[in-house]
């Protein structure tokens, strides 16, 4: 294999449909060379960050959002290896100083570095992502806490990299799209020292791999209603496919997987150590549910008037232009082991099982009680069903489909742990099968 992998290788409200056509996803970038005046840009996919159902707490702001759209670029700016340079130490600041000319480092020992130099490749468009805010980064995104309404801002403990990936992007069709680890930082370099991962391919190339990884995981059969999570693996500098190390940061690599590439499918999940990306194509986002289908299927929700069995209050979903603050008076609860829907009330505490255990009233089954909140995050659906499922312990609502498959989906956290969260907040699942099926009591009359 070649140094970057194989080269050929109920109808809404308006003012409500407005404010959820607002959230839609940044286009990162201009309709490119091919297209017409008017035209919109070739799109090749869109990035989602789990964990912030549709938007960030402090708002989408440029490079810094819960979703990106990758389009093709007026000029290419992909990159390719060129040449491949043994050099000795005291020559590498001198090798690398040339700004205008993209390189990986990989230092063997104090006295001896291989240097690959990599050239314009005028087929390919090159997006970053990272932690970084220099220009590079075309997506920064910075670490997301389990439970929703994390602190957004750079953290020194922060265990994504500043130049963790890139992907790059045919400028023809089919637009395939491909993952490799780390970016290029300010001066067009990737440097990886002594202590990094670093080997010698059979074909007497370099490949090596970043401190805390990135790690891929395509979806067996495709991101659609009949979907089952795949099996986490770990992607190269240069692409290729490995075996999960034993730790997170552990110098010895995985075995290749000669049979998976790094290309990038409709439900890719990407995960940088602190924060997980979902990959849509622009075909699996014609099959999901749209912001006003998620408007409607709310507005339908609540014209069936269910109604708390106890209180015989009459529930409604808040609008999503509200935003997550407070639980409205109206807004459906649910005891997550059960199920049943109420409205909210401040009986049946069980203070030695903890602050949030109660006792349902119809079941007397004793568990979370918490507000039931809308996934407003389209991206994230694998159907447009009904949202008929809520996820455990947060409440976020969803369809059945989409539900279990979250629930069934391990996610990277820490150095060697993996655990269902959901989607919408990152709130750790739990429970025995991580979400429950809502049921509403309908009008007496």
């Amino acid at each position: 294999m070649v140094l970057e992998g194989n080269p050929e290788v109920g109808s809404p409200r308006t003012s409500d449909l407005q404010h959820l056509e607002n959230q839609g996803s940044c286009v990162l970038s201009s309709p490119g060379e091919d297209a017409q005046p008017g035209e919109e840009p070739i799109k090749y996919g869109e990035l989602i960050v789990l964990g912030y159902n549709g938007c960030l707490a402090s708002g989408d702001k440029g490079r810094r959002r819960s979703r990106l759209a990758l389009s093709r670029r007026p000029h290419a700016n992909g990159v390719k290896p060129d040449v491949m340079h043994h050099i000795s130490t005291p020559l590498v600041s001198k090798a690398l100083s040339n700004r205008g000319q993209h390189s990986i480092s990989y230092t063997l020992s104090r006295s001896h570095s291989v240097i690959v130099e990599y050239t314009h490749d005028s087929d390919t468009d090159m997006f970053q992502i990272g932690r970084s805010t220099e220009n590079m980064i075309d997506f920064v995104v910075t670490d997301t806490p389990p439970g929703g309404g994390a602190a957004e801002g750079p953290s020194a403990q922060s265990t994504i990299s500043r130049y963790a990936c890139r992907i790059l992007c045919d400028r023809r069709p089919p637009y395939t799209s491909r993952i490799y680890a780390a970016g290029f930082d300010a001066s067009s370099n990737i440097f990886l020292g002594e202590r990094a991962a670093k080997w010698r391919t059979p074909d007497g190339l370099m490949d090596g791999l970043t401190t805390n990884g990135v790690l891929v995981m395509h979806p067996a059969g495709g991101f659609s209603e009949d979907s089952a999570p795949g099996v986490w693996r770990e992607i190269s500098v240069c692409g290729n496919v490995y075996t999960l190390r034993d730790s997170r940061s552990a110098q010895q690599r995985g075995k290749l997987v000669e049979n998976e590439s790094n290309v990038l499918q409709d439900g890719s999940l990407i995960d940088l150590c602190g924060a997980t990306l979902l990959w849509r194509t622009p075909a699996g986002l014609l099959r999901a549910p749209t912001l006003k289908q998620l408007e409607a299927q709310r507005q339908e929700a609540n014209a069936a008037r269910p109604q708390c069995p106890v209180g015989l209050s009459t529930l409604a979903f808040p609008s999503p232009a509200r935003g997550r603050t407070a639980p409205d008076k109206q807004q459906p609860w649910v005891y997550v082991r059960c199920g049943h829907v109420h409205g909210y009330h401040g009986w049946g505490c069980r203070r030695e099982r903890g602050p949030q255990e109660r006792e349902c009233p119809l079941c007397r089954l004793v568990g979370p009680y918490v507000p039931l909140w809308l996934g407003q995050e389209a991206g994230l659906c694998l159907d447009p069903g009904p949202p008929s499922h809520a996820f455990a312990p947060c409440g976020h609502v969803c369809s059945e489909k989409t539900a279990r498959y979250w629930a069934q989906t391990p996610l990277p956290h820490g150095t060697h742990a993996f655990h269902a969260a959901c989607p919408f907040c990152g709130a750790w699942l739990t429970g025995e099968h991580g979400c429950v099926r809502l049921i509403f009591q309908g009008p007496l009359d």
